[in-house]
């Protein structure tokens, strides 16, 4: 059987390897494959496994002997599902791997704004300390994240992550979802989680009810003291709104690890807007977690061949 990995460095890095793979086949390995030379590149593949890259129907129609997708991801949208379904591909993601790792990020960005760090670690290596007549300083925001309202946009694993940390934070936790959660948190409508929260993180999929969720509408209702966290997609957000938002001082500040369009475009919105903080997509990325992904992927296809697939989105 042939295995075709489709972006090395989007699914596992180039310091992990896809031996695990090589036991069910022959592995093709690339970094990264435009998308016109996808259907070249999968060729007489049986098995592709890909991350961001776009699994059209033209591609598939191409591909005549592909009979497995393996997302090296929990989102699938770069793949046409019902394409597959017509065409008796199956279709598998890796769920859950990276909760512990978006939480993570997500609470560097939240401690960031509730401390100022990153200003103070550069403020002290520009010499400000050296030139400080006390022997400390605090010219920039602090506060206790302890009793602040964290409002989480959807509460499914990484959603229930963030809020057990906030909780252990001391920080009062509501939340938004399509449907009632067991959890021990306040379901609030919508305006209200924007309008309550002091801190308001997204861990939500990206389709046509959430996509443009953060606008100017919607911003509109929060506290000119909130911050907006955004781990999970960049289409969460309509970033004009956004950046006309934060120049404005309507919030007060946006972190993202996400943009609507990746890698960032010399024309995005929201370069040097006011108390942004921006990551290059790495909220996936430590070590473990991509070893987790890496793990359950090879799992999902000795399932997939052994007859049981699991993990299944078509």
């Amino acid at each position: 059987m042939e295995i075709c990995i489709l972006e090395r460095s989007s699914c596992y890095g180039n310091d992990l390897k896809a031996d695990v793979f090589r036991k069910f086949g022959t592995v093709r390995e690339y970094e990264w494959v435009p998308k016109e030379n996808l259907a070249e590149t999968i060729g007489d593949a049986e098995v592709v496994l890909c991350n961001k890259s776009q699994m059209t129907e033209e591609v598939l129609a191409a591909c005549k002997k592909l009979r497995y997708i393996g997302a090296m991801a929990t989102g699938y949208n770069t793949i046409d599902v019902a394409a597959c379904r017509k065409r008796g591909i199956t279709v598998t993601n890796v769920p859950a791997y990276s909760t512990d790792a978006v939480a993570q990020l997500t609470f560097a960005f939240i401690l960031q704004f509730a401390t100022s760090l990153f200003t103070y670690v550069s403020s002290v290596q520009n010499g400000d300390w050296q030139r400080s007549p006390l022997f400390t300083y605090y010219p920039f925001p602090i506060s206790e994240i302890s009793g602040k309202t964290l409002g989480i946009f959807g509460m499914g694993t990484i959603g229930q992550k963030v809020a057990s940390i906030g909780t252990a934070f001391g920080m009062k936790i509501i939340y938004h979802a399509r449907t009632k959660k067991e959890v021990p948190y306040e379901l609030v409508p919508l305006e209200e989680l924007f309008a309550r929260a002091d801190y308001l993180s997204f861990h939500c999929p990206l389709n046509d009810s959430t996509r443009g969720i953060i606008n100017a509408e919607t911003l509109s209702l929060m506290k000119p003291t909130a911050f907006v966290i955004n781990t999970a997609r960049g289409g969460l957000a309509a970033e004009a709104d956004l950046r006309a938002a934060l120049d404005g001082g309507k919030i007060a500040g946006y972190a993202a690890d996400v943009l609507s369009e990746e890698p960032q475009r010399a024309d995005c919105p929201l370069i040097g807007a006011k108390n942004l903080f921006l990551t290059p997509h790495i909220a996936w990325a430590p070590r473990e977690t991509r070893a987790r992904l890496i793990g359950i992927a090879a799992d999902n296809v000795a399932a997939y061949l052994a007859g049981n697939p699991q993990n299944v989105v078509s």
